[in-house]
């Protein structure tokens, strides 16, 4: 008996299924595309800083290690506010350095990534690091705060547009528009996959005094806006 019972409520189940997708297959429809769209300047940026070891004048008795650059970045990016979870290793590797009595040597290297806001002072924190030591600097994303509901807003701008055009649509037949039978999204907003090509900055060291590579004057990097785009199919019911 229960297992009658399940084969007609399985039975009932499908039918309710496929009258809904009859109905809807067969209902007098419209189909449009919605779009939507915003510049964003993003507030969050993902630093990348690779340190490495090195021998002051090439003395190999007078190491730099690893960790005293970590600990002088370390106590840079919190006195310019970056918070202790948001300085984080990506990375370690070594590098060969070629000495003249012994040879290669291995020296050690770490890349750390930070979560900053801004980039108006990043020079001066780089000052307080041995630029010996630094390797090189570069943006590896760009995020924001507010990105969920910058979404929420752009897909309903785009499902709001879709209407405007059913409507189009329906009034050159002199036809309405009803409820909206199907939607779907087909927005991708992932900000890493937008971001514009990343500027690579690189510490250097004449004889007497440091030089930094980059654009000029400092780190002058502008944090460009982003375009997000967003597109929406939705099929809506004529009447």
């Amino acid at each position: 008996m229960k297992k009658l019972l399940g084969i007609l409520i399985l039975i009932g189940a499908m039918t309710m299924a496929q009258a809904q997708t009859g109905n809807v297959e067969n209902s007098r429809k419209v189909a449009t595309k919605g779009f939507a769209e915003r510049e964003v300047t993003p507030d969050i940026i993902y630093l990348s800083i690779n340190l490495k070891e090195f021998y002051i004048d090439g003395n190999t008795k007078k190491k730099v290690s690893i960790e005293t650059l970590e600990k002088q970045l370390y106590d840079a990016a919190i006195a310019n506010g970056v918070k202790k979870e948001d300085f984080t290793i990506q990375n370690v590797y070594s590098y060969n350095y070629n000495t003249k009595k012994k040879g290669n040597e291995l020296l050690q290297a770490r890349q750390y990534r930070l979560k900053i806001s801004n980039l108006n002072n990043l020079d001066l924190m780089l000052d307080k690091v041995d630029p010996f030591g630094i390797e090189s600097t570069s943006i590896s994303g760009y995020d924001h705060s507010q990105k969920k509901e910058i979404e929420k807003e752009l897909k309903t701008e785009a499902v709001k547009d879709a209407r405007r055009n059913a409507e189009i649509l329906a009034e050159a037949d002199q036809q309405g528009v009803g409820k909206a039978l199907v939607i779907n999204d087909n927005s991708s907003m992932n900000f890493n996959d937008l971001i514009p090509q990343p500027r690579m900055m690189a510490y250097a060291k004449t004889a007497d005094s440091s030089v930094m590579e980059s654009s000029g004057n400092g780190l002058n990097i502008d944090i460009r806006p982003i375009k997000l785009t967003c597109y929406i199919d939705v099929v809506f019911e004529l009447k």
